[in-house]
């Protein structure tokens, strides 16, 4: 363990012994933050297991490294299987340590509203935005993310113009906003006759769930509109007016919501995005100072920002930002991401070290 990592873990424990006095007062309960309180106690508890983990292994490396040097060869040999172990099992350890460790960005423990829209390519583009929101609907089932789309528009394909999903679970934010960007498929479309390849696009934004308590929104900024729902839909949803579009007059941002049968379902869910893209504004203001290095991991969803490449007819994913390549597209289209997810976490981490 290195001195950096053990100056971070003093202040972690200083920290976590603050917040076990404060939580276990009498007057804890009449505390407004006691839940956030609770939440950042069970995080750094984490990380004091984590800590132990590899404090625990470093010490049976040193009794392996000893034992490798007794004289007696059965006893030797046993030591260096051993040693070959607790190395592999450390090096894991102080990785889950590095990670745990890392400054976090205090949006990553927020749900996340991922917004796919059919870029350029017609009617490919459209059925390449569909399989994209399936694969991020996917990892949510995989991961146990609970999913709902806010609103969708279909194309004529079959594929989606564009769609609007929630995704509510632990870190949603922090493990899918790498995503945000320009998704480039290379391949040959369903309805291409002469077999050449095509190259389509869609673009993918990723925004932090907002709260009432993070975006005050004013009702005399607000215009809002009843139509009645087009396109395909049950009983009701296409004879009432319970589509809502909502104007939010400073800026003209426009945001409809169709899908549900519920006028007041449909004005909850379209407040749900105008909060979360005017909360994407400000921290998109806010990028603008972070290094150029962490501009080009967590993309804007900018129409030039090319981050991924699928090539199907070379069972080739490549993400640009990393350099990484990897096969098997149809089990990543799956939603089996966490690889990449994974490797973009590392490079969002050494980035933040390095700062």
């Amino acid at each position: 363990m290195n001195q950096a990592q053990q100056e971070k873990f003093k202040k972690v424990k200083q920290t976590r012994a603050q917040l076990q006095i404060e939580l276990s007062s009498p007057e804890a309960f009449n505390d407004p933050h006691i839940a956030e309180k609770s939440r950042r106690l069970g995080e750094l508890e984490v990380v004091s297991l984590a800590f132990q983990a590899v404090c625990n292994l470093e010490d049976q490396l040193s009794q392996a490294e000893e034992m490798i040097n007794s004289k007696d060869p059965e006893l030797s040999s046993l030591a260096r299987d051993e040693k070959d172990e607790v190395e592999s099992n450390l090096k894991k350890a102080n990785s889950d340590l590095r990670r745990l460790l890392a400054p976090k960005d205090p949006n990553d423990s927020k749900n996340a509203i991922i917004e796919v829209r059919a870029g350029a390519g017609g009617d490919e583009a459209s059925l390449f935005a569909s399989e994209l929101a399936r694969m991020y609907l996917r990892w949510c089932e995989n991961n146990k993310v609970k999913s709902e789309i806010i609103s969708s528009n279909s194309s004529d394909s079959g594929g989606l113009k564009e769609i609007s999903i929630e995704a509510k679970g632990l870190d949603a934010y922090g493990k899918l906003k790498f995503e945000a960007g320009v998704h480039r498929v290379q391949r040959i479309p369903v309805t291409e006759s002469a077999g050449r390849i095509h190259t389509s696009t869609a673009t993918v934004a990723i925004m932090p769930e907002a709260k009432e308590t993070d975006i005050e929104v004013s009702p005399a900024d607000l215009r809002i509109d009843t139509f009645r729902s087009s396109g395909n839909g049950g009983q009701s949803v296409n004879t009432t007016d319970s589509a809502i579009r909502i104007t939010y007059l400073p800026t003209g941002l426009i945001v409809t919501c169709q899908d549900e049968k519920s006028q007041l379902k449909n004005k909850d869910k379209a407040m749900k995005v105008l909060r979360s893209r005017l909360l994407q504004i400000e921290l998109d203001k806010q990028q603008k100072e972070l290094s150029s290095k962490r501009k080009s991991l967590i993309g804007s969803g900018d129409r030039s920002e090319k981050i991924r490449t699928y090539n199907f007819p070379q069972d080739r994913i490549t993400d640009h930002r990393i350099s990484f390549n990897r096969g098997n597209i149809s089990g990543f289209m799956d939603g089996d991401v966490d690889d990449l997810f994974a490797k973009l976490k590392e490079a969002e981490i050494e980035i933040l070290e390095n700062e």
